[in-house]
């Protein structure tokens, strides 16, 4: 079988999860190991963090130049999260999709919620934590974030947490290893099943 006929059919895929959940380390060690996924690079005002490449892990521009782009209806959607705006490019998306490249997105509740509204036939993982405690040491441990915005991202990260429900799939970042396993079966799978059953 060659590379070409192993490679699923392009399908467009959302994955959001509470701040600190690890979606950066799972999306990183699957841009390592499976090039045939495209991931999308959303754009915001918030300040460059010194590890952090430009076009990389975000476009980074003003609130000028990010208003443009909702004037000129060119974000397939967009959110503001402690005082920073972030949003998904329409058109590189589009392209992928159309070229038969499947594609990921990593973005909050908010946004996962305006993809389904604009793309019904989007697919839609969440990444959990293991357990509450363990999101908290995580954002707590991490020391990017000053009190006041970890205080923000726990009241959010709560919310984010109760509407698990809305979401096809979940996967537990147990290990980073395990959840970008089980991200890449759901990437490649023809017939979606969720990762955790869901209880009415």
């Amino acid at each position: 079988m060659t590379n070409e006929e192993a490679r699923p059919a392009a399908r467009l895929t959302v994955l959001s999860g509470p701040s600190g959940v690890g979606k950066d380390s799972v999306i990183e060690l699957i841009r390592a190991r499976s090039p045939w996924v495209w991931l999308s690079v959303s754009v915001t005002t918030r300040p460059r963090r010194e590890y952090e490449v430009d076009g990389v892990h975000y476009h980074f521009v003003d609130r000028a130049e990010f208003a443009d782009l909702v004037d000129r209806g060119q974000l397939l959607e967009w959110a503001e999260f402690a005082g920073n705006l972030y949003g998904t490019p329409r058109g590189p998306v589009e392209q992928r999709l159309r070229a038969g490249v499947p594609a990921l997105l990593k973005i909050d509740l908010q946004g996962a919620r305006q993809v389904r509204q604009a793309m019904s036939e989007a697919f839609l993982v969440f990444l959990a934590p293991p357990s509450w405690e363990e999101l908290k040491r995580r954002l707590i441990g991490r020391g990017t974030d000053d009190p006041e915005t970890v205080r923000a991202r726990l009241e959010h990260a709560r919310a984010e947490l109760a509407a698990e429900s809305e979401f096809d799939a979940t996967v537990i970042n147990d290990s980073v290893e395990h959840a970008s396993h089980e991200l890449l079966r759901l990437l490649g799978s023809p017939v979606m099943t969720p990762v955790r059953p869901r209880h009415t």
